[in-house]
């Protein structure tokens, strides 16, 4: 048997809602740029899953004449150069351009018709995904109303998914006429359905209807099979169902996605949920959850899905999406925990062909299934928010599997989230050893750094620093380090001072991480105009951070240190401030901010520099919203100025950005903060209304009014010509009420 090999996937769903189109490859810029593929070369991919979609290709699906091939045309001979193949797809949880309709018969014979068309434009594609995932766009599109044509009924489910199927096969049929030896990669999503006893019926109902479209186009689909009667009593007619039997077009390899949300379990105890979990089948109602919420972890993953499906097929597989909407260190552990099941699999003697890192730049608006367009966003091997596309972490893990390598990333050693026992959030489901896992303490990563003993930890298993464990920043490290499986050390000053160099040596080489966040530093702004202020000022956040950053450098350490948009002057300005533009500081706490950046990139280039702005959290009462919030629910009065403008930064999505940044190696100076230019004053009053606090007594004022001793600008808005990579202000308010009980 071969090697296992790595596969590349472009996210390229092309859905509508109602009579609305959204398309992945708008949003992620895919289509405009020239030099993606070379970037992909880079990752060592064999295959690449490429969209060649009847949607945007073939508009009127009238000629092959009408049809605009420049995409298509470049994307294919830029592949065949690079020694990628390609596996085409033609559509991607679409219902087709807008003269089609995929609940009508003409649907499969559009698809097949295009199929042929791009079988005679490229005679040397050798593979194929006709239609991606058809038994879960027939859910999304008949059976749960998200996509066009809404329905919510078997019947509409039964007959878009029976479209679907004789459409793979009819366009199978063409594309052969041409080349003979094309081979069908079929995709589907392999969640399994688990259940309590009483919805066993329906949990094995569910869990054998995951198969229907492999088997309905591999023509296994008789009159023996397990879903015979519910077909006909859904619609579909002996006489069309006969039709795949004697027009079998099995799959050559049978393509596996699967999410950690993928497999799901039913409970016929609602009360345990909360209600949006409720619903049923018109006979029993029940809770739909996911069974990584309540179940043995042992039971989930790829392994006994591709298990399964090798049991059942024992035709070749592969997985198709390894793609995870969550931190960098989780996306990593999923991405490598596809390849070491695969793997496993292999080893037990399936033929599992390769992994396809999904997706190569990211996803958009699939925490709302792609039924709204609102910029949300999770990265994938590439993040697209900046000019230019940039590698994540996972890149690097991408070239280390094609290369059949040992994985390098530290954060390897830990257990993704579905692993661990914080993810069983309804106890009555455990098993007795998940029970008692969660009764204990939680474990905690949090230790004194003079009981670490490196050589008894487990290999590659090395921590990060977070220096500031008095302050807002550091604690929220911490606080998502906790969440995230990341093991740190919160130091306080009396356990590692940056202003005594031989400490930073000893502590930092006593504990060997592999990340130091500098979150400690003087931040009392006012105070720093006075002499003895402006000594420990420049001695704490200047003097400390460059030692600091000397000693990483000397031990190959990486490095985060925070500096402020208070390090420009706002004078004649209009529009936000980039990384690139020059300094000019007001004030002695700017300055020492100012004279930091310089002096850390002067010690360690390969520092990560971080600019921000007024902060605001949830978990720090003496942050400016929370103050401000909780003297007008007092009926106090609030001033604020409102000739200052800033860009409120959110910390929770502070923290989540720069350890994502950070374990992608991420190096050189970052703007940070929230989108949205705004005054003291609008976001006061903007959070206070949100939050249903009375903003009577909130008073607007000029900022000579407050008494600040420290000039400040009058506009220092960040901007970033590396990306926006933080929301804007207003969606983080929900959040922020959620997190403070509101």
């Amino acid at each position: 048997m071969n090697s296992l090999q790595l596969w590349g996937g472009v996210e390229c769903t092309h859905n509508r809602v109602g009579d609305r189109y959204f398309s992945q490859l708008e949003w992620n810029g895919h289509t405009r740029r020239t030099d993606d593929l070379e970037r992909f070369a880079t990752l060592g991919f064999s295959a690449l899953r490429t969209p060649i979609l009847w949607e945007t290709h073939g508009p009127n699906g009238e000629n092959e004449a009408e049809i605009d091939w420049k995409f298509a045309d470049r994307t294919l001979e830029t592949l065949n150069s690079l020694g990628i193949a390609p596996i085409v797809g033609l559509v991607h949880h679409g219902s087709g351009p807008r003269h089609a309709s995929i609940e009508t018969p003409d649907f499969a014979s559009g698809v097949a018709q295009f199929a042929g068309q791009v079988a005679r434009r490229f005679p040397h594609v050798a593979a194929y995904t006709p239609i991606n995932e058809p038994l879960t766009t027939a859910r999304f599109c008949g059976l749960y109303g998200h996509w066009f044509p809404h329905g919510n009924s078997d019947a509409v489910f039964v007959r878009v998914l029976l479209n679907e199927c004789r459409a793979i096969v009819l366009a199978m049929r063409e594309i052969r006429r041409v080349n003979s030896a094309a081979q069908l990669i079929q995709t589907e999503d392999l969640g399994r359905i688990f259940s309590t006893p009483a919805l066993c019926e329906q949990a094995q109902f569910e869990s054998e209807r995951r198969w229907l479209a492999f088997d309905l186009v591999s023509g296994r689909v008789g009159r023996e099979h397990a879903l015979w009667s519910y077909l006909l009593w859904a619609g579909a007619s002996e006489r069309e169902l006969d039709w795949f039997g004697e027009n079998p077009c099995p799959p050559n390899i049978i393509g596996a996605n699967y999410y950690p949300t993928s497999d799901r379990f039913l409970d016929d105890d609602l009360s345990h949920y909360p209600a949006h979990w409720h619903g049923g089948n018109g006979r029993q109602r029940y809770a739909d959850i996911e069974a990584v919420r309540v179940l043995d972890a042992g039971e989930l993953g790829f392994a006994p899905r591709l298990r399964e499906a090798w049991a059942r097929f024992q035709t070749p597989l592969a997985v198709t999406e390894a793609h995870l909407g969550c931190s960098r260190e989780e996306q990593l552990r999923w991405l490598h925990g596809a390849w070491n099941d695969a793997k496993q699999l292999r080893d037990e003697g399936a033929d599992v062909r390769a992994v396809t890192a999904w997706s190569l730049l990211g996803s958009f608006n699939w925490n709302s299934l792609v039924t709204r367009d609102e910029n949300s966003y999770e990265s994938g091997i590439f993040d697209v928010r900046g000019p230019q596309i940039r590698p994540t972490a996972l890149a690097k893990l991408c070239r280390e599997l094609a290369q059949n390598g040992a994985p390098s990333h530290p954060v390897l050693a830990q257990s993704g989230w579905w692993n661990r026992p914080h993810r069983l959030i309804y106890p009555f489901c455990f098993s007795s050893d998940e029970r008692r896992q969660r009764s204990e303490k939680s474990h905690s990563w949090r230790q004194n750094w003079s009981d670490w003993e490196p050589k008894n930890a487990p290999r590659g298993e090395k921590p990060i620093v977070i220096l500031g464990a008095s302050g807002t920043l550091g604690n929220a490290f911490a606080r998502a380090c906790e969440a995230r499986g990341l093991p740190y050390f919160l130091l306080a000053r009396h356990e590692l001072d940056v202003r005594n160099a031989a400490q930073i040596a000893e502590v930092l080489g006593e504990i060997q991480p592999f990340l130091v966040v500098n979150a400690t530093g003087f931040v009392r702004v006012d105070e720093a105009e006075s002499e003895a202020g402006r000594a420990l000022c420049f001695e704490v956040n200047t003097a400390g951070a460059i030692a600091l950053a000397r000693v990483c450098a000397a031990q190959k350490i990486g490095l985060i240190c925070f500096s402020s948009d208070l390090v420009f002057d706002g004078k004649n300005r209009e529009k936000p401030y980039l990384e690139s533009d020059e300094t000019a500081p007001l004030n002695a706490y700017g300055a020492s901010k100012a004279a930091m950046e310089q002096g850390v990139f002067g010690e360690f280039p390969g520092a990560l520099i971080v600019r921000t702005s007024a902060f605001w959290s949830p978990h720090d009462e003496w942050n400016f919203v929370t103050q401000s919030l909780d003297a007008l629910a007092r009926g106090e009065t609030v001033c604020c100025a409102d000739d200052v403008h800033i860009t409120p930064t959110y910390v929770p999505e502070l923290t989540k950005n720069c350890l994502d940044l950070a374990l992608d190696g991420e190096s050189g100076m970052w703007h940070l903060a929230c989108r949205g230019a705004v005054s003291w004053h609008e976001f006061a009053r903007e959070s206070a209304q949100f939050l249903g606090v009375s903003t009577e007594r909130l008073n607007a004022v000029s900022h000579r009014e407050l008494g600040w001793l420290a000039p400040r600008p009058i506009f220092c808005a960040l901007g970033s010509e590396q990306g926006m990579l933080l929301p804007h202000w207003h969606d983080c308010l929900e959040d922020y009420r959620s997190k403070i009980g509101g």
